[in-house]
């Protein structure tokens, strides 16, 4: 990330004005097993294709010329469609009205995958987010990571996390085995809600934090048997 004049410009695009940082939050910008991280700078960041939002997406001709928008209320940061073509998707879920966004969700706009974080105290309320660092890790909770990210080496553009039963074939356990390891790693990394999303925020924790690498995930997709 490099500055220009009052304003930041990433490899994909402008990013909007700096001043007035906001206790770390960010999105971290996937696109073609690259991550660029983009500061979310004042209450806002507008998303889309044209040159003039704060994030600009022009590559990407799925996206429409003003998709979405991020923005922070007093009760923490949400994410709201702006009548996109393709709409915007939360974990996975169309985003209809406003959504609220908390560490490790990820979004989509178009064929582009954002990953909200926050470097610092979280400000959703009276929620907190652990210490970025990894926690400690079982070899076989490690395995189990491995094999939910699994699908992140994939070239599909809309990729989610692996089903709990394709975890468990690929493992070679019990579904009911995969889903106690699962709980443990949820609390691990402070993913206390239970809902739908979880797996895949589950999954962009692990990468963030440093706990797997795609790196890793490649090297262990290549070594298992071709299904």
């Amino acid at each position: 990330m490099r500055s220009r004049g009052d304003g930041l410009v990433s490899p994909f695009g402008k990013v909007g004005p700096v001043g007035g940082c906001v206790v770390g939050a960010y999105v971290q910008l996937l696109v073609g097993g690259t991550a660029d991280r983009v500061p979310l700078t004042g209450d806002r960041l507008v998303i889309g294709q044209s040159s003039t939002n704060d994030l600009a997406l022009p590559f990407d001709s799925t996206v429409s010329r003003l998709h979405a928008i991020l923005e922070r209320l007093p009760s923490g940061w949400c994410v709201r469609d702006l009548n996109s073509r393709n709409g915007t998707f939360l974990n996975g879920e169309r985003v209809w009205g406003e959504r609220p966004v908390r560490p490790g969700d990820e979004l989509r706009v178009g064929q582009t995958r954002l990953v909200f974080g926050l470097d610092g105290p979280a400000e959703q309320g009276n929620e907190t987010v652990g210490a970025d660092r990894a926690p400690e890790l079982t070899r076989r909770e490690r395995d189990v990571l491995l094999a939910l990210c699994a699908p992140l080496a994939s070239e599909n553009v809309f990729r989610e996390p692996a089903s709990i039963r394709r975890i468990a074939a690929a493992l070679v356990v019990t579904e009911a085995a995969v889903k106690q390891h699962l709980v443990r790693l949820y609390d691990k990394f402070d993913l206390h809600e239970s809902d739908e999303s979880r797996r895949v925020r589950l999954a962009n924790e692990a990468i963030r934090r440093g706990a797997l690498s795609m790196a890793e995930i490649q090297e262990w997709v290549r070594s298992r048997p071709a299904e």
